[in-house]
């Protein structure tokens, strides 16, 4: 699943070559009441003082009906357009969709086989990645759980 800077563009590829829905969308279905506080450790990764916002979003990203993964993404708002802060809050659409026009990179943290600390149970696959902005300077925290769904193809 890291085969690109932004997961979205790598699970709507896998949407498609699995066939898993048409079209081969990638939508976000945000849990809109989920909250999580930045720890110290989340503040220091993105590189925000205590008194900085940090966003929280919580998704399911699916294909069709089929959840291929579910992710827990703290991020900057103020090094956002006011527009992709909009589109975080009120869309289906993924994070790296909405901020792809600022040309982030992917720098993967850490990888295992199951799920990590944030991850629910049958998680085959975890990856904690930070998206930075080309000055070095970071817009995200994510962690991503992919689902069985990756193996099978379809719920």
């Amino acid at each position: 699943m890291a085969a690109n800077d932004s997961a979205t563009v790598t699970l709507g590829h896998w949407c498609d070559a699995r066939r898993i829905a048409d079209p081969p969308a990638i939508r976000a279905l945000a849990d809109r009441t989920a909250q999580s506080d930045a720890s110290p450790a989340i503040r220091a990764t993105l590189g925000v003082s205590e008194s900085d916002a940090v966003g929280y979003r919580h998704v399911r990203l699916a294909c069709g009906n089929t959840v291929l993964s579910i992710a827990h993404n703290w991020y900057v708002p103020a090094r956002l357009t006011p527009e992709m802060n909009r589109a975080l809050e009120s869309s289906e659409t993924p994070f790296g969709k909405v901020v792809a026009p600022l040309g982030f990179s992917r720098e993967r943290l850490a990888s295992q086989r199951g799920p990590m600390a944030e991850c629910p149970v049958g998680t085959i696959l975890s990856h904690r990645a930070v998206l930075k902005l080309a000055d070095g300077r970071a817009i995200s925290l994510v962690v991503e759980c992919y689902t069985r769904a990756n193996i099978r193809g379809a719920d």
